[in-house]
Formats: structure tokens, sequence, C-alpha cells
């Protein structure tokens, strides 16, 4: 086991956020595809 020095812990950079903007993105894909998919089958005219 090596133990780490509060220098090089405070240099590590996670990759969470990365993982939070790609799930953000792959959420808003699959709400934009079921909307564009809900238009096709159910369609309705503006106002109704």
């Amino acid at each position: 086991m090596t133990i780490i020095s509060d220098e090089k812990l405070e240099k590590i950079k996670g990759g969470g956020s990365a993982a939070i903007w790609i799930g953000l993105g792959v959420t808003a894909l699959i709400v934009f595809l079921s909307g564009v998919i809900d238009g096709f089958t159910n369609p309705k005219g503006c106002g109704e």
C-alpha cells in the first residue's frame, strides 16, 4: 500500500463532473426523442 501525501491528493483530478454532464446529455436526448416519437404517434394541432 502506498501512502499519498497531501500535495499529491490536491493534484488528483476526478472524472465525476464529466460523468454528470454525460448523464445529463443522455437524459436530455432520451427526453427529446420520446417527445418526437410521441408527436408522430399522437399528433395534435396547436392549442389542443
